[in-house]
């Protein structure tokens, strides 16, 4: 019998949520995705010496505030694992943009613009590139901006179908629907225990999976955040899942049959469609305590770990000019 990961890849498209060279080079998936903390982990690890020094060297070169210089230097940085990551998957590289833009809609598009020229100058098109953002309202009107130029847009932190109907009102060619967080603050509040079909992280996936394809949605739906390998298994189906490494190691180890779960002709009944305008979504996130919980704590955390990764790169800019 064949492995479940074989199983999940027969049905999913398999993107590994790590920004570890190493281990995406071992795992050898379809895409990659990364974000500040991924990053951050990356470079604490000393695991890739050139390419922080390559960076540094950059910035030591640059004219400027130090606070400009030391955020060109860590989008340097996120663009050059890109494009490490881009030469091992044949897929997509998921890059994030600063999630302390996530409300500044014409920041955003102006930093995705900046890190698209990057890559471009290392001969990696757009095409390969997805450009992650946090969704709020300003963050999916960035979206929105960007597909129309022609850079597909992953939106992130998504915990609610007003996020998601807002996403394909936007025409966003991915979305990060996250499973676990959803089931940690129901957990958190009272709730479960839950298993499988019950858990409320993967009920929301589902929801949004089947008002997609009711509606004839063609955004990527790619579920993220998982605690359990139920969780994976029960999304088994979904467009993509991005699942940690050592999730996709269990699965290559597992045997045992892994049933289709969700498929585009047999989705589960959806709600009507959705037209959002700014008040609506707002009332509507306002409305979803979870959502806009999860969505806050996400944004400070990824901001947290920016704010570290920043200080990381201006004390190696320092040490190297004391030098």
């Amino acid at each position: 019998m064949t492995t479940k990961l074989d199983q999940l890849k027969a049905v999913t498209v398999v993107v590994a949520d790590t920004g570890d060279i190493e281990t995406v080079r071992r795992l050898q998936p379809q895409d990659c995705t990364t974000n500040p903390t991924l990053l951050l982990r990356a470079v604490q690890s000393g695991a890739h010496p050139a390419i922080v020094e390559e960076a540094l060297a950059f910035g030591r070169r640059l004219d400027g505030s130090r606070d400009e210089i030391v955020s060109r230097v860590a989008d340097r940085l996120a663009v050059s694992f890109g494009a490490e990551l881009a030469r091992i998957v044949p897929g997509r590289v998921s890059t994030e943009v600063d999630a302390d833009l996530s409300f500044d809609t014409q920041a955003t598009v102006a930093r995705a613009r900046a890190l698209i020229a990057d890559y471009a100058e290392r001969g990696i098109g757009r095409e390969r590139i997805l450009i992650k953002i946090a969704a709020t309202w300003e963050g999916i009107r960035a979206a929105e901006i960007l597909q129309a130029e022609g850079i597909d847009t992953n939106l992130t932190l998504l915990f609610s179908l007003a996020q998601a109907a807002a996403c394909a009102d936007a025409g966003v060619f991915l979305i990060s629907p996250f499973v676990g967080r959803i089931l940690d603050w129901h957990v958190k509040n009272g709730g479960g225990p839950y298993t499988g079909e019950a858990d409320p992280g993967v009920f929301s996936v589902r929801t949004i999976y089947a008002y997609y394809k009711r509606h004839g949605i063609g955004t990527v739906v790619m579920g993220a955040s998982f605690r359990n390998l139920g969780e994976i298994e029960a999304l088994a189906g979904c467009d993509r899942l991005t699942i940690s490494p050592a999730f996709i190691d269990e699965l290559a180890a597992s045997q045992g049959p892994l049933p289709r779960a969700l498929a585009p002709d047999a989705a589960a009944e959806a709600p009507e469609r959705l037209r959002l305008d700014e008040k609506a979504f707002r009332f509507a996130l306002n409305e979803d305590a979870m959502a806009t919980e999860k969505l806050a704590e996400g944004i400070r955390a990824f901001v947290k770990d920016l704010r570290t990764l920043r200080a990381l790169v201006d004390d190696r800019l320092a040490t190297g000019e004391r030098a």
